[in-house]
Parts: C-alpha cells; structure tokens; sequence
C-alpha cells in the first residue's frame, strides 16, 4: 500500500558522509512525500558487521520501512533475511532490504545502478576481455552486471585469491562456464596488457584509502576504465586513466541509479533518475572522497 511517510536508513562503516539521505529525501520531497533517511553506522554505534542482523531487527522493530546496506554488511547481512530476490540470492549479496508483510526481503541494487551507469557513460566500450579488482559485495555486483551488459570474459582479482574464486565460481554458474577467472594480483600487468577494459571495486581511492589500486604503468590508451568509488567522483586512478589515454567512467553514475532503485522498491513511486544523478553531481562538487 502506498503512504506518503517513509523510514529509512542505511547500515555500514564509516557512512557518516554518505550521500544517500539527502538522496532519498529530495527525491521524496519533490514527489510530495515525506522520507527521514538514518545512518546506522556501526562505528559510532560500536557494534561489529557481525551484529547487522540485531540492527536488522530492531529497525523492524521501531518501524523501518527499509535499509541500505553497505559495506561491510552486504554479504553478512544474507542470513538474516526472510527471503532474497533472484539478483540478490545469485550474487550472496544484498544492499537493499525491504520490511514487507512481515518479511525483511533482500535485493540488489548496485547490479542495475552499474549497468545503467556504464551503458550511459561508456556505450560503445568493447567487452572481450575485462578485469576486474575487487571481490567484495560490490564486486560480486559489477561483475555480474558486466557480463549482463555482454561481456565475453571476466577475470577477477582481489588480494584474497580465495574470494576471487568464489566470485568467478559462482559466476561461472550462472553465465555459463568460461565466462569469468580469477587471478593473483601479479598477473595485473599479463591481463591488463591484453584486456579491452579495467573495472575498479575496491575501497581504493576513497578518503580513508587514498591513491592507486594498481602500478600506473600498466594503464594504456587501449584501456577503458570504470570506477565504483564515487566520492570524490575524480579518484587518483581516473585522473591517471585518462593521462594514460583511457575512456573512464567515474562511480556517480552507478551511486545515483542503484539509489533511484532503492527508492522505488521503499516508496513503490517512480524516481526521476537524472534528476537524482544531477543532485549527485551537485552533492559531491569538491567533495571529499568517502565511501556510499
């Protein structure tokens, strides 16, 4: 049923500069609705990820009507739900939970938020062959909408081999054998060297995580380039992208469209979502980086 009050919030680390409240409530507001967005920000509460699903209950509890869910909760977070959305139950992973008819359901918003940001930022990069840096939840999201938008091949790489493996197992699974790898880290510059694009989802460039994920010199002109992290919307490896020669795609796009999806699926409305991609912009205008 539709209402025109909503409470929301947003589990994670670090979030204090999140962007995602004043997402929520402008969209809300010029709709004619009424949105409080709460950070539940397990930093300052001092909880450990671990105790996501006891702030799970208790927004149920005082009424949520839905939570983000960030870093470092999106897989954590799984176990604890009534029922998951197929995206969310193929990926292990969940940014998005809905309080409805009694159930928490999980879904996943990063997947559809990426793949509309890359098919606007970057529609004619070719896809053969793609790396990517990063397991995580976030990860998991990219990849499965890289190879929804028509990949041929991911080759995952995350410092933790084991993950990466999980990650490309559990894609093989659902895109068919062959379709993604995982890598060490030491065999960036062999794979990058023979690879149309690079898909950056790591923390890496964030405030609390300046500088290069990877060695400049394995950027080259024939190289495009795609970031997650979105504050600030020029990371260190964009600027070394693009004096490398590469095409990029900075990480407001998929901040702004998986927020418009998360909104619908709280509100039941239609967001705008190039107006919630200008308020991005506007929002992070000489912004200093920090995580979603």
């Amino acid at each position: 049923m539709l209402k025109d009050s909503y409470l929301v919030g947003l589990i994670g680390s670090g979030i204090g500069p999140s962007l995602s409240p004043a997402l929520h409530e402008r969209e809300a507001g010029r709709q004619g609705l009424r949105c409080l967005y709460r950070l539940l920000d397990l930093d300052t509460i001092g909880v450990p990820p671990e105790a996501v699903g006891e702030l799970l209950r208790a927004a149920r509890l005082l009424g949520f009507d839905g939570l983000n869910i960030t870093h470092p909760c999106k897989r954590l977070v799984v176990e604890h739900l009534d029922a998951l959305d197929p995206r969310a139950e193929a990926l292990g992973a969940v940014n998005t939970v809905v309080f409805e008819g009694g159930r928490a359901i999980g879904h996943n918003t990063d997947v559809t938020g990426f793949a509309a940001a890359f098919a606007r930022g970057l529609p004619d990069a070719p896809l053969e062959r793609v790396v990517q840096l990063g397991a995580g939840g976030a990860g998991a999201a990219v990849a499965h909408a890289t190879l929804t938008l028509g990949a041929e091949r991911v080759t995952v790489v995350d410092a933790l081999p084991e993950r990466a493996a999980d990650l490309a197992a559990a894609l093989n699974r659902g895109f068919g054998p062959g379709r993604a790898a995982a890598a060490p880290p030491d065999r960036l510059p062999e794979l990058l060297g023979a690879a149309d694009g690079l898909v950056h989802a790591t923390p890496t460039g964030m405030a609390a995580h300046p500088g290069l994920p990877l060695p400049a010199g394995l950027l080259h002109p024939g190289l495009w380039v795609a970031e997650v992290v979105y504050r600030p919307l020029e990371t260190e490896l964009l600027r070394t992208a693009r004096a490398a020669g590469c095409a990029t795609l900075d990480g407001g796009g998929m901040a702004a469209f998986q927020a418009a999806d998360a909104f619908r699926l709280f509100t039941g409305r239609e967001p705008d979502s190039a107006r919630m991609l200008a308020d991005l912009t506007e929002l992070t205008d000489g912004a200093v980086g920090a995580p979603k």
